[in-house]
């Protein structure tokens, strides 16, 4: 037996390769070996920059004397769940069905049948605070298995069925409209924490979808209550500890109540949500904060995550080294400062200054004396070059630290969200530097993840393709980012890939029924259940994901059966809506850009001329939820084959709505449509404007 884990693409596999334990991949392989010895499957999960998996691999995986148990009495297998979030799903469901709770690392006990019988997460070295230890709990499941096998058995089997049990109907007849967006408003009122900003308690999670949610809302209603909420949150992030104020970008939550101490892993999806979220702001109030921290975070994800094949790497560790010289790791050593250290930088005066800036205090507000760096509220007016000067050198200083490690995996789903906040930004705050980024990154996905059939590969690293494939989420989000990527560069291309990718979710994730989507295909591999979760965690749901790229290709296309598909999917937001807003944001989300139309916004004008570009930047600012945007030159539709499947994708590089919107009086025209309704073309940029409510 050996260690099977040197030639996996995964990071976190990759970090337990030399580990004594003999791990497998999942596989069937592993469970045949299972059978084969007679012996349960262990089955551990968790995922790079995980700070709670360090410490147990360390602690258990790393220690030769457990590793011995292990090897002896059972097969082990151990999953990224970023690579294999199915996996993770179907089995973390059981997990928090056992025992009420969950997270990782997850350790789950398994038949060679792949039925789940104990089930547990983090597991220490040795007993504590009522909590067996890890060779505990490895003694009495090697000894329920050799003596009380029925019984194990049983267990399993019985969760098995209780699991079937669970497929969801669609949740609800019809879709959601006034009411129920209503109800969601008020539900997400009385848990918003009006002092802090966010929802609920510590730990406090950034709650991006659910902002998108507000400011759609808003933009819809003129709901103040709505906006107030949006902007509050938004601002208490970015002046919080969760929010690195030296470089940009977003920890992944934050311990306490008030955004001050993050766990200060950075995740691709996080900051990509979060850029386009702050974007979103900015384009309904102006806001300067907003602008800077859209700005900064795109810098971030560019100058921190970008890989050298063009996409964006998944996660930073939360640890890295303490910088004491002992070699051991800390977590948040690389971003905390202490009153000396100030000084040692900037000397007596500037790190007075920067003491009061920042919130540093002699007492420290993380650990050890040591603060991390936030912006108090009160300070009233600063000199903003000394402000300047303050950050970069202690930029620069920070830059000779160790570094946290990178996990540099290429998830398909989080690169599409990554381009669809970069190329929005960019357009935003003319930076073309950006879009460029995001069109190198949507090139990977189609070179690397993309085969000929069409189907989606869930990850790569260094170029090379993983063997995992696409789920709902992928499609979803890659689809989402190449409809924002079309909107800002009016490469109608773009359209026409999302268009082959939501062929594949209606073909392969829409149960039969309609109304029902599955997180994995039809033809995916065969777990104990089937997975499907309408519920937002981190990132949105596979299942609303979908259904808003499905709403806006077929406003760009007038598909019928794209819209059919996203409507049917809305009836879960329906039922879902009103109970538990919190989880179900970008459903509602998608909810508002449904009852907006979402408007379809034509942009026809010669390349290159002024009016063309201004109604262009025009209808990309609208704040009207959902609204689709086509801009190029008149009357140059080119049908495809894709196009005569779909009922009117685009081939080449045009557009549907461009067909049959000539220039008005020889002039760059703007086109505006709204559930099959059109208003009268207009030439007059203000006149744009202030249809689709631009702030600017």
């Amino acid at each position: 037996m050996a260690n099977r884990l040197a030639h996996e693409t995964s990071p976190y596999l990759l970090q337990h390769a030399d580990n004594p334990v003999d791990w497998w991949p999942w596989s069937p392989e592993a469970f045949a070996e299972a059978r084969r010895r007679d012996v349960p499957v262990l089955l551990s999960v968790g995922y790079s920059s995980c700070h709670w998996c360090h410490v147990m691999a360390h602690e258990s995986f790393e220690d030769v004397t457990t590793a011995k148990y292990m090897n002896a009495h059972f097969v082990s297998v151990k999953v990224d769940r970023e690579e294999r979030p199915d996996v993770d799903a179907v089995y973390m469901e059981a997990v928090q069905a056992a025992t009420g709770q969950g997270g990782w690392p997850m350790t789950v006990f398994l038949t060679p049948d792949a039925e789940p019988f104990y089930f547990g997460t983090y597991f220490p070295p040795a007993p504590r605070a009522g909590t067996a230890s890890f060779p505990q709990v490895l003694e009495g499941v090697s000894a329920a298995w050799t003596d009380r096998r029925e019984e194990v058995a049983e267990v399993g089997a019985r969760i098995v069925r209780e699991l079937a049990g669970r497929s969801l109907a669609h949740g609800g007849d019809g879709m959601p409209g006034e009411e129920e967006a209503t109800q969601a408003l008020l539900g997400l009122t009385r848990e918003y924490d009006a002092l802090h900003g966010g929802f609920g308690g510590a730990p406090k999670f950034p709650p991006s979808m659910v902002v998108e949610f507000l400011l759609r809302h808003h933009a819809r209603t003129g709901s103040e209550g709505a906006l107030q909420m949006a902007t509050h949150t938004c601002e208490a992030m970015a002046r919080g500890g969760i929010y690195d104020q030296l470089g940009g970008g977003f920890a992944r939550y934050a311990v306490d109540r008030e955004w001050v101490v993050p766990h200060f892993e950075k995740m691709l999806y996080d900051n990509a949500l979060l850029c386009r979220v702050y974007a979103h702001l900015w384009r309904a109030t102006g806001s300067d904060l907003a602008r800077r921290v859209a700005i900064e975070t795109a810098d971030f994800l560019v100058r921190e995550l970008r890989t050298p094949e063009g996409g964006f790497a998944s996660a930073l560790d939360a640890d890295s080294d303490d910088n004491t010289g002992s070699g051991k790791h800390a977590e948040g050593a690389y971003y905390v400062w202490t009153p000396e250290q100030l000084r040692a930088v900037l000397g007596e005066a500037d790190a007075e200054f920067a003491e009061r800036y920042y919130g540093v205090t002699v007492d420290g507000t993380f650990e050890a004396g040591a603060s991390v760096l936030q912006l108090p509220v009160g300070e009233g007016l600063v000199d903003a070059e000394r402000v300047e000067s303050v950050r970069t050198r202690l930029l620069a200083a920070r830059e000779e630290r160790a570094r946290p490690g990178r996990d540099d995996k290429i998830v398909a789903a989080w690169n599409g969200l990554a381009i669809a906040a970069l190329a929005e930004t960019g357009a935003y705050f003319d930076r073309p530097d950006l879009i460029e980024r995001a069109t190198e990154a949507a090139d990977l996905l189609v070179r690397v993840h993309l085969d000929d059939a069409a189907r989606l590969a869930r990850t790569s690293k260094d170029g090379r393709v993983g063997a995992n494939a696409g789920v709902l989420e992928d499609y979803g989000d890659v689809a989402e980012g190449f409809l924002a990527l079309a909107s800002v560069t009016g490469e109608g291309v773009w359209l026409e890939f999302a268009g082959f990718l939501l062929d594949i979710v209606l073909d392969k994730f829409v149960a039969e029924s309609g109304g029902t989507l599955f997180d994995t295909a039809d033809d995916a591999e065969q777990l104990i259940r089937r997975p499907q979760d309408p519920m937002d965690n981190a990132t949105p749901s596979g299942w609303t994901a979908a259904a808003g790229a499905l709403l806006s290709y077929a406003a760009h296309t007038g598909s019928a059966a794209h819209r059919d598909a996203a409507e049917g999917a809305l009836g879960v937001v329906k039922a879902l809506g009103p109970r538990a807003p919190r989880f179900i944001g970008w459903g509602l989300a998608v909810a508002e850009a449904r009852l907006d139309g979402p408007r379809e916004i034509a942009v026809v004008g010669p390349a290159g001329d002024g009016t063309t570009a201004a109604l262009h930047r025009a209808a990309l600012l609208g704040t009207r939820p959902g609204a689709v945007v086509a801009v190029g030159e008149p009357d140059r539709v080119v049908g495809g084959a894709a196009g005569d499947a779909a009922g009117g994708t685009a081939g080449g590089s045009e557009f549907p709505l461009l067909a049959g919107r000539p220039l008005v009086s020889g002039e760059a025209a703007a086109y505006v449509c709204r559930r099959f309704v059109c208003s009268a073309p207009t030439t007059e940029v203000s006149e744009l404007k202030a249809e689709l409510g631009v702030f600017e």
